[in-house]
């Protein structure tokens, strides 16, 4: 049971804050939610689903939003998602060892940290052109990791997009928040088909950190700067991190 945590009352009050911050970069917030779930003690069998469910409807209102505002990059997005699709099913349909999983998570999440401080990925003023070749093999890459961790991948598509100069700072959040979409629905589809259930309370969930993700989402598409989130963020990840490698 997802609510059967010591100060449930925090994770409640935590869990917005990263829904909010991640939407206004057009994430879902997966690598943030497992964050949280891990500094809570939260069994890896819950976590996974539940970061995708509720990676499905922020990234949803941040899609949205950034779409609303002109952001969106079709042919950018089909590169990737061709083959970030079957492969975000398949990553979630493998289960993974405990140990080996915490070990991951841990890395991606020192990976999401360095994002968030924006120490690289930087927008460029000269864009290019991506081939398509390029886009099967990052999305397909990346789809498998995000169903095989269960996160949307946004958190590595988005600094990819802007280290390789294929799209500025406001296009690559409207990308990857489709991206993060199709990947954590296809991802949550390959574990409910390997026999993993969605706890009910999971939903639960899915209305607070809406309400995070909407304002989020809103904010960060009007060009809102949110840099005291992102050491909050940054703080909270660092923590996960460490306890996912030594506890």
């Amino acid at each position: 049971m997802i609510f059967d945590i010591e100060n449930i009352l925090l994770f409640l009050l935590i869990l917005p804050i990263v829904s909010f911050f991640y939407a206004s970069v057009g994430h879902g917030g997966a690598s943030g939610y497992l964050a949280l779930m891990a500094l809570f003690s939260v069994t890896p069998e819950l976590m996974k689903p539940t970061a995708l469910l509720l990676n499905l409807f922020v990234a949803g209102i941040a899609f949205y939003y950034y779409y609303k505002e002109g952001y969106f990059n079709k042919k950018l997005f089909l590169y990737f998602a061709i083959a970030s699709i079957p492969m975000s099913f398949l990553g979630g349909f493998i289960e993974v060892d405990d140990t080996i999983y915490r070990k991951v998570l841990a890395v991606l999440l020192i990976f999401a940290v360095l994002k968030v401080l924006n120490v690289f990925g930087k927008e460029s003023t000269k864009i290019k052109d991506i081939k398509l070749w390029q886009g099967l093999l990052v999305g397909g890459g990346i789809g498998f990791f995000s169903g095989l961790v269960g996160i949307g991948g946004g958190i590595i598509l988005s600094p990819i997009i802007l280290l390789l100069h294929w799209g500025k700072m406001k296009e690559a959040a409207a990308v990857s928040a489709l991206f993060i979409w199709v990947n954590s629905a296809s991802g949550l589809v390959g574990q409910i088909s390997s026999g993993v259930n969605l706890d009910i309370q999971s939903f639960g969930l899915v209305a607070i950190a809406l309400v995070g993700g909407f304002l989020g989402a809103y904010f960060g598409s009007k060009k809102i700067n949110s840099q005291n989130l992102r050491y909050i963020l940054a703080v909270v990840l660092v923590l996960a991190s460490v306890k996912l490698f030594f506890v």
